[in-house]
């Protein structure tokens, strides 16, 4: 019996020790699973075709036609309750434009988006993420467009919008490619990456929304140039950036004036578009194999990037938050400059359109040197920017000038803020100062 005993004493250790054993293999196996989602290429198939419909022409036609009507449809029935919802936009300091116009663009060309998806049967696990995240991000743009919102509560939605679509699918900036000969795996660090890439992408859109139809025109280019970068991509790969541009057309439409009354895509629209986009162009750019280098992702959408990466060095130069919203981008510039909204709408989409043409050209070069081509042309874009508002805030000859706004020397790092003349101490004081700056310009010049 002592002998019984002491076997199943043994036994039971052992098999306690097997439990332990198989507690910390499971822990270690979860942890290998977690790291290898995260740090591991994608592989075509593992989160884009598995649930989904076979994409044939006539079905992706009906799908495009689908987000094109629903988005229509969305339009007319939701701009007699704008009013009602707050959904509307009133002019201020910054918006120059007449009466409160309606803002909801965004809300119906995100619906168009959800239409076109389901007609499409394009369900799977990275899509169903982006969407539904996308729907999140749609709410509270609705909410910032009726009581804005703090810069910090929206990084905040957008980075566990993020931070989610990354965690339960595995999608995120991998790798930069093979730059000057050596393959720029990022591993981890590629997360923080992605969350900057999609952030920073979903507010330039915001930021470029300043015109009737730029911020819609701006994304066609994009689809337009994602569709010519990819050339005989499978269906599946362009279904929902070719969807985005059905459901902006009804948009554009009454946007530009062309068909009914006016309305805004809000912030609830630029958002989601620019957010759309990020995912689609990292999916793509990432993906194996794939027809989108890491760097081509940059000449697609190289307005929104180049104006933003612009304003927002010129804004922390003058010692400003960079998400403080002002008159200094590129269609202020244009307007300030004396041209009409439609005109600045015609040159800057015409602009963003010869730029993904010279990326057609710079994809034939080395990862590298495609990369240094990008560079030059953002010093050359960021000087220019810089050149053009210290004249125009000068006002050395060019309209739009605000009168009674002097420039006074601060520092190094805030080179120069503006007051008003009723604030200045003396008449000399800013005659002197006025007089200082003209010639630092001068100087530059």
């Amino acid at each position: 019996m002592h002998e019984g005993l002491t076997r199943l004493a043994t036994a039971s250790t052992t098999e306690a020790q097997g439990t332990g054993h198989a507690s910390h293999g499971l822990r270690a196996s979860r942890h290998e699973a977690f790291h290898t989602v995260m740090t591991r290429p994608l592989r075509r198939g593992r989160v884009s075709d598995q649930d989904s419909l076979p994409m044939t022409p006539y079905r992706f036609l009906l799908a495009f036609a689908s987000a094109a009507a629903s988005s229509a449809i969305a339009i007319a029935f939701l701009y007699g309750y704008a009013e009602h919802l707050g959904l509307v936009d009133r002019p201020n300091e910054r918006k120059k434009h007449v009466g409160n116009i309606p803002v909801i663009g965004g809300v119906c060309v995100f619906l168009g988006v959800i239409t076109g998806a389901f007609v499409a049967g394009q369900f799977h696990l990275f899509g169903n993420y982006v969407l539904v995240t996308a729907a999140v991000l749609a709410l509270i743009g609705a909410l910032d467009d009726r009581m804005d919102l703090s810069v910090r509560a929206r990084l905040l939605v957008q980075s566990v919008a993020v931070l989610t679509v990354i965690v339960c699918t595995g999608v995120h900036i991998h790798t930069l490619g093979h730059l000057f000969g050596v393959e720029m795996e990022l591993g981890l660090l590629g997360i923080p990456l992605t969350l900057i890439a999609v952030i920073g992408l979903l507010n330039a859109f915001n930021m470029m929304d300043g015109i009737d139809g730029l911020a819609g025109m701006l994304a066609l280019v994009s689809v337009g140039t994602i569709a010519v970068y990819q050339g005989s991509s499978p269906w599946p790969d362009l279904s929902l950036p070719l969807l985005l541009a059905a459901a902006l057309l009804p948009y554009l439409a009454v946007n530009l004036g062309l068909i009914g009354k006016k309305i805004f895509l809000g912030d609830a629209g630029s958002m989601v578009v620019g957010y759309l986009l990020a995912w689609t162009l990292i999916k793509l750019s990432q993906d194996a194999p794939t027809h989108l280098s890491t760097i081509d992702v940059l000449w697609c959408v190289a307005l929104p990037v180049l104006d933003t990466l612009a304003v927002m060095i010129r804004r922390i130069r003058e010692g400003k938050s960079p998400f403080k919203p002002d008159r200094g981008h590129i269609h202020h510039l244009m307007l300030n400059a004396g041209l009409t909204p439609r005109a600045s709408l015609v040159v800057l989409v015409t602009f963003a359109i010869a730029l993904a043409y010279l990326g057609t050209f710079t994809r034939t070069f080395t990862a590298g040197s495609n990369l240094l081509a990008f560079g030059a042309l953002a010093l050359i874009y960021i000087a220019a920017h810089r050149r053009v508002w210290l004249k125009q805030q000068l006002g050395q000859g060019v309209p739009g000038v605000v009168p009674g706004v002097v420039p006074v020397p601060m520092s190094a790092s805030a080179p120069f803020i503006f007051i008003e003349r009723r604030t200045a101490r003396s008449s000399s004081q800013m005659a002197h100062a006025y007089q200082r700056r003209r010639s630092d310009l001068q100087r530059v010049a």
